[in-house]
């Protein structure tokens, strides 16, 4: 599971109409790449957890909706 890109997620719909679906398996595959805990709030994730997280979301998102998502890193990484 090393290559995130090849995982089978749909792309959250600019629309959200598949977000409950979308969120649900999120969820399952980011647990089983041991990236769970950092979607959860307070996680002591290490950095680089982090990032793969964002790759694996970012890569499973409309455009648009990538492109809001990514204007809030900073307080993803507990920055502002």
């Amino acid at each position: 599971m090393k290559n995130l890109a090849k995982l089978k997620l749909l792309a959250l719909d600019i629309t959200s109409k598949n977000y409950l679906s979308w969120v649900l398996d999120a969820k399952i595959y980011m647990d089983a790449m041991g990236l769970g805990d950092t979607i959860k709030d307070g996680n002591e994730a290490s950095s680089q957890n982090k990032a793969n997280a964002m790759i694996f979301l970012c890569h499973h998102l409309h455009e648009e909706l990538k492109f809001k998502f990514l204007t809030k890193i900073p307080s993803f990484f507990g920055k502002t």
